[in-house]
């Protein structure tokens, strides 16, 4: 039986990142725009999609209930939804991801009966679908769980509810979108995410005909109407990308200009860069340069729901606080189980220690319940490529592996990139670009298999 081969990524660091770069499509948004065309009655057209394992695993799971997916042009989808025949949504070859249970409400509107298979994604803490299910249940949605996933059923066409989100989740938003836009009557979400790409999910369905009203205060209201049309939609470029590269550049005291990114969607994020040393300069309306402007400072830093310090956006950025000079504080508010990359990064020369104690300004949900959620990082620490391979645990934490193998002496690799090119397009050719000295070749190529740097 032939196995399939396994690659790694080989990165000899040390040298400062120089170059430009272009920012892929929004990961957080394409695969959730996806599952928004099978809303319509006529075909969605979809631009600047990245070439990304999700879209993959997305487009398996579209065409497996008989939706039509095709690629028109590079980084183009045409997705025709009156295809779409089947109800019972399997468990993709190519993977897993956050999508099956999105399709649980939108193939509701649909089908009198759904089901699909148990969620994905990675290992970063409780993504609980809970908020999902009983969202269900408000718009009339009979829900059930299985050993093999869901089941949602109806007896006649969802109503209108008014939903009021224990938590502002992402996901828990969209699915109440997804149930409100063609449900009869008024849908009223309270504390609901408003990330960029909820935003820009609003912007898609009202292109499509709903009737969607923000305010402020967290809250949507959704008129519900009875069809939706097919829409062409951009995919705005991706924020968590954009500040990786941001970080990159910063650390290897290189010169990086990203474009394709709205400075806007980047928010917090530009401040604290810049409260630690970190240079910007806006080159176009959708182009910022980024550089180290001075020696780098501490800073503490609490994750939180948009508009706060994206969760997405502090593995990159810890990386930057390893060169900063004193002592910062990373609270993470969001998920309570991702700072297991810090282990790498203790091996490459990282100063690290993890506490259950919220280390922020208020406490957080997390409070007393035993997460390792405050980490404290202690710099300067110059980085040395480690003689171990270094396994990625989780999409984000991927890319902040490859800016510490980036900025570490010596020749550094990286396994387990299954992860991160899930959600990150043409890894090596784009970083390549930028004069970093990386490559992806098979790991049966490396003489010695060190022990690996397990998290």
């Amino acid at each position: 039986m032939s196995t399939q081969k396994k690659y790694g990524y080989r990165i000899e660091g040390g040298y400062p990142v120089i170059g430009k770069i272009a920012c892929s499509g929004a990961k957080n948004f394409v695969i959730k725009a996806m599952v928004a065309a099978l809303l319509g009655d006529t075909p969605t057209t979809l631009t600047n999609v990245p070439a990304i394992g999700d879209v993959d695993i997305t487009t398996e799971l579209l065409t497996s209930i008989g939706a039509t997916v095709e690629h028109p042009a590079k980084h183009t989808l045409l997705i025709d939804p009156t295809t779409m025949n089947v109800s019972n949504v399997p468990m993709p070859h190519s993977g897993s991801n956050r999508v099956p249970i999105l399709l649980l409400s939108v193939l509701l509107h649909r089908f009198t009966s759904v089901s699909v298979p148990v969620v994905g994604g990675c290992k970063i803490g409780a993504r609980a679908v809970d908020f999902h299910l009983e969202a269900i249940r408000h718009f009339g949605g009979i829900v059930d769980e299985t050993p093999e996933g869901y089941v949602a059923r109806r007896i006649k066409p969802l109503k209108g509810a008014q939903i009021d989100l224990p938590y502002p989740s992402v996901g828990a938003t969209e699915t109440c979108l997804y149930l409100g836009v063609l449900a009869e009557g008024r849908t009223l979400i309270s504390n609901a995410a408003i990330e960029p790409e909820i935003m820009e999910l609003i912007t898609m369905l009202r292109s499509m005909g709903a009737i969607i009203f923000t305010s402020p205060g967290r809250e949507i209201r959704i008129e519900g109407v009875k069809r939706l049309n097919g829409t062409r939609m951009e995919v705005l470029g991706d924020r968590i990308e954009a500040a990786s590269w941001a970080s990159l550049a910063c650390a290897s005291n290189g010169n990086v200009t990203v474009e394709g990114i709205r400075p806007d969607t980047l928010g917090n994020f530009l401040s604290y860069y810049q409260q630690i040393g970190g240079g910007i300069e806006l080159t176009g309306p959708n182009s910022i340069r980024f550089f180290r402007k001075e020696d780098l400072r501490p800073a503490v830093i609490e994750t939180d729901v948009y508009p706060g310090f994206s969760t997405d956006w502090q593995q990159p950025f810890a990386i930057l606080l390893t060169q900063a000079n004193g002592i910062s504080i990373i609270h993470e508010t969001v998920y309570e189980n991702r700072f297991g990359y810090l282990k790498a990064l203790d091996a490459l020369g990282a100063r690290t220690q993890v506490t259950t104690h919220c280390l922020g300004g208020s406490p957080c949900r997390f409070k007393d319940k035993n997460y390792e959620h405050s980490a404290i990082i202690t710099g300067p620490t110059p980085f040395t490529a480690s003689e171990n391979y270094i396994t990625v645990p989780d999409l984000r934490a991927g890319l902040a592996y490859v800016i510490a193998a980036a900025i570490a002496h010596g020749t550094s690799i990286i396994t387990g990139i299954d992860f991160l090119e899930r959600g990150y397009g043409d890894i090596v050719p784009r970083l390549a670009s930028l004069n970093l000295k990386i490559e992806r070749v098979p790991l049966d190529r490396i003489e010695s298999v060190p022990v690996q740097v397990s998290l």
